[in-house]
């Protein structure tokens, strides 16, 4: 579950992104003393350090693309060829769910952007 203080910084880290100022621990302060809130001192420099090394946009492109099977990769290694041979099934269901969605929308006979 997410706490006040973390979305609050995710929603002021998005305004200095979008407004294309330079996004620091001071400025996400400073939006949220002007938005009435109070946070956890640690929130503000947390995200700012994300911020620094992390690319804003490649995050905000990337929201929805599956990151549960990034996890069942990276554990398939330490767990040996029994927990492989699981990850493999999992993966296998992934892309009929994902060829399943799409013939969906396939059936419709129009498209949103049509």
């Amino acid at each position: 579950m997410s706490s006040v203080g973390e979305i609050a910084c995710t929603y002021a880290a998005l305004i200095l992104h979008d407004d294309g100022i330079p996004i620091t621990a001071e400025k996400i302060s400073t939006l949220l003393k002007a938005a009435n809130l109070t946070v956890e001192s640690y929130w503000p420099s947390l995200f700012a350090k994300l911020c620094e090394k992390r690319n804003i946009d490649d995050l905000i492109m990337n929201v929805g693309s599956g990151g549960g099977g990034a996890a069942v990769a990276a554990a398939a290694p330490a767990g040996g060829a029994s927990v492989g041979a699981a990850a493999a099934p999992a993966v296998e269901e992934a892309k009929e769910e994902e060829s399943k969605e799409e013939s969906d929308d396939e059936d419709l006979g129009f498209s949103l952007f049509d």
